[in-house]
């Protein structure tokens, strides 16, 4: 016989149960441990009150194993591969400001390994596959979208040339597709092949693409902070303290920093700051500029460049038009750049989508790039001993940033160059064994 109470209880049990499980779900610590559909879930219903921080902001430490100076994609790369594939967790990253704020969240997000040169090809194909996987590997979004590089010739000289940079491509092991005006005609359908400097043909990577750059820079710092690595922002580098042939400490706004290691990843400003440890460097540094217009409806699924018109074209994720190109003529690390370059890489873009000439402009910016005679990278040990450098990455630093900071961790972990970096090295400029990479490199060079 059942009770009044008991039918009671056995009445409500069916209606409480959801709260209950509902309860339960919400208090389910694992969701916070990672991003995912069910974090997701878990977040939406509680009001999305729970979410922590991507990664410590932590405070500097007296000594470390390994200082990495430059808190943008290629220095917390660096420190994530540290930490995660060589196992040191005594390692920070200093930056003089806020992460990602430099050339990391300053350029086209172009991903790419249409190199020419075999030392090139092999280097940016590894990072490019380093790309194909990131989002999983850091377990978050950084919307790598593999929509296709479209390279452009306009006349039968440059499509030769063009036919031997593709070819390179195809025996370097790379992926390239030659085309002709009726295959580009049908995959960019919006483009004017009949410019003032009419297209005639091309070649395509397919698997290159565009991904969101902050978004890099915030899945390497997440990554880092995860494995233990110090992220300390808000910290000027101000100085090195040099003892015999290693630098024993660096003075920086928020104390001095004592290491066994240190790694120089600060893009633009890698001869202001090298030069401060008393290494001179053979680079320059420019401003790169970029735009983006207004948001429009998704007329343009690839990159397309031009080296003759000098200008290179996607479309974002939001619908807006990015638009890299020239830059400033002179050495400079402003990073906004000056109004004539802006008004070439406009009218260059006009030349080939008559169509966005009737777009705003809503943002313009400049990235400082440094340079090196050769176009490529200068990467790895210094003569300062305990010294290791990332720099030159001139148009190319973006797409560089996995496989820069896989190899340059293990450069500084093992004390031997990796193998993609050593013709990559500084005493390249003493041997003669330059890389002359200006034509791949960027329309910028």
């Amino acid at each position: 016989m059942i009770t009044p109470n008991e039918s009671n209880r056995q009445d409500k049990g069916p209606q409480l149960r959801p709260r209950v499980l509902l309860a339960a779900f919400l208090r389910y610590p694992a969701a916070m441990r990672s991003y995912s559909a069910l974090s997701l879930l878990r977040q939406g219903l509680a009001g999305h009150r729970g979410w922590g921080r991507a990664w410590r902001d932590a405070e500097p430490g007296s000594h470390y194993d390994v200082v990495i100076i430059g808190g943008g994609g290629h220095g917390l790369s660096t420190a994530y591969y540290l930490a995660r594939k060589h196992g040191l967790r005594k390692v920070a990253v200093l930056e003089r400001g806020w992460l990602g704020g430099g050339n990391s969240g300053r350029n086209t997000q172009v991903c790419r390994s249409n190199y020419f040169y075999p030392e090139s090809a092999a280097f940016y194909e590894h990072s490019l596959r380093l790309f194909e996987s990131l989002g999983g590997e850091l377990n978050f979004n950084v919307m790598f979208s593999p929509r296709g590089n479209l390279e452009l010739s306009h006349g039968l000289e440059e499509l030769e040339i063009n036919r031997r940079w593709a070819n390179a491509m195809t025996l370097n092991g790379i992926d390239s597709e030659l085309l002709d005006r009726d295959d580009i005609r049908r995959m960019v359908p919006i483009l004017d092949l009949d410019c003032r400097f009419p297209v005639v043909g091309g070649f395509v990577q397919r698997r290159a693409g565009i991904a969101r750059h902050d978004a890099v820079a915030w899945a390497f710092a997440r990554g880092a902070s995860a494995h233990g690595v110090d992220i300390v922002q808000r910290c000027e580098v101000l100085g090195f303290e040099r003892g015999d042939s290693r630098i024993r400490a660096v003075n920086t706004s928020r104390g001095t920093i004592a290491a066994d290691r240190f790694a120089l990843c600060v893009a633009g400003h890698s001869g202001a700051l090298a030069a401060k440890a008393g290494l001179r460097l053979p680079i320059h540094s420019i401003a790169l500029q970029a735009m983006v217009t207004e948001p429009v409806k998704p007329v343009l699924d690839t990159v397309v460049g031009s080296a003759v018109i000098h200008c290179y074209v996607s479309q974002s994720d939001r619908g807006e038009i990015v638009i890299g190109g020239g830059a400033d003529p002179f050495n400079s690390y402003a990073q906004r750049g000056i109004l004539p370059t802006t008004q070439d890489n406009a009218a260059a873009v006009r030349e080939l989508f008559p169509g966005f000439g009737r777009l705003r402009v809503m943002r313009q910016w400049a990235g400082v790039c440094d340079i090196a005679p050769d176009s490529s990278p200068v990467v790895g040990c210094t003569p300062i001993e305990n010294l290791y450098l990332s720099a030159g990455w001139g148009t190319g630093g973006f797409k560089a940033i996995p496989a820069g900071g896989d190899t340059l961790a293990h450069t500084i972990a093992s004390g031997e160059p990796h193998p993609l970096l050593r013709p990559f090295a500084l005493d390249r400029f003493h041997t003669g064994r330059l890389i002359d990479e200006g034509a791949a490199a960027g329309v910028a060079h």
